[in-house]
C-alpha cells in the first residue's frame, strides 16, 4: 500500500515537471487560450520572418506630403505616429498643399530632426 501511494505521488509529480517544462520553453508569438487556461504559442513562420526583415531593409519607401493619407504617413515615416500624421493631413487641408518640403516644421510637433531623418522618404 504505502509503494503504491509513492509511485502515484511520484507519477503526479513527474507530470507537473513535464507540464512546466513544456510551458517554460514556449516561444512568444501568437497566443490562445485552451480549455485549461494554459496559453498556446505559435512561432513565426520563416515566411513572415523574411517579410519582416524585408521590410526593414526596404523600408526606405517614399510617401507624398501632398496626397497621403494620415495611416500612410505614419507607417512610412521614422518618428511619426498616427497623431503626427493627422496634423500634418490638418496642416495640409487647412493650408493647402505644401510647396517644400521644409514647410514641414510649420506643422506642430514637426522639427528639422524629424525632417532630416526622413529626407529620403518625403517627397510633394
Amino acid at each position: 500500500m504505502k509503494n503504491s501511494g509513492i509511485k502515484a505521488l511520484c507519477l503526479i509529480v513527474g507530470m507537473s515537471f513535464a507540464g512546466v517544462s513544456t510551458w517554460l520553453h514556449a516561444s512568444p508569438g501568437a497566443t490562445t487560450p485552451d480549455k485549461a487556461g494554459v496559453v498556446a504559442t505559435k512561432p513565426a513562420s520563416p515566411e513572415q520572418k523574411l517579410e519582416k526583415a524585408t521590410r526593414s531593409a526596404t523600408d526606405e519607401e517614399e510617401v507624398s506630403i501632398n496626397t497621403a493619407t494620415a495611416e500612410q504617413l505614419a507607417a512610412a515615416l521614422n518618428g511619426v505616429g498616427l497623431k503626427k500624421a493627422q496634423a500634418i493631413v490638418s496642416y495640409r487641408e487647412q493650408n493647402g498643399p505644401f510647396t517644400q518640403i521644409e514647410q514641414l516644421q510649420e506643422v506642430p510637433g514637426i522639427g528639422n530632426a524629424l525632417i532630416e531623418r526622413n529626407q529620403s522618404r518625403l517627397r510633394l
